[in-house]
């Protein structure tokens, strides 16, 4: 499997975790027996905390793919975000 096809695959997977993630948060959420207020207040929160999950989710695969890249691939790496 060739670097294009594998970075292209580990992103989709990625993206379809974070989206059944959020659909699954968003279900629960709706389902549990709470009062309107705490509810709401739930609401308000989710996408905040949902920012933070995506933030340490892409910092961890990132920290990962660079321990998967040879010498080269990292300075690459560093690049990119620099960029």
């Amino acid at each position: 499997m060739s670097q294009e096809n594998s970075s292209n695959s580990i992103g989709t997977l990625l993206l379809t975790f974070l989206a059944g993630a959020a659909v699954g948060a968003v279900v629960a959420a709706l389902t549990t027996p709470k009062t309107g207020r705490e509810l709401r207040g739930d609401l308000q929160e989710f996408p905040g905390k949902a920012r933070r999950k995506a933030r340490d989710l892409a910092e961890d695969l990132l920290v990962a793919l660079d321990g998967a890249k040879g010498p080269r691939g990292a300075e690459a790496g560093e690049i990119e975000r620099e960029g």
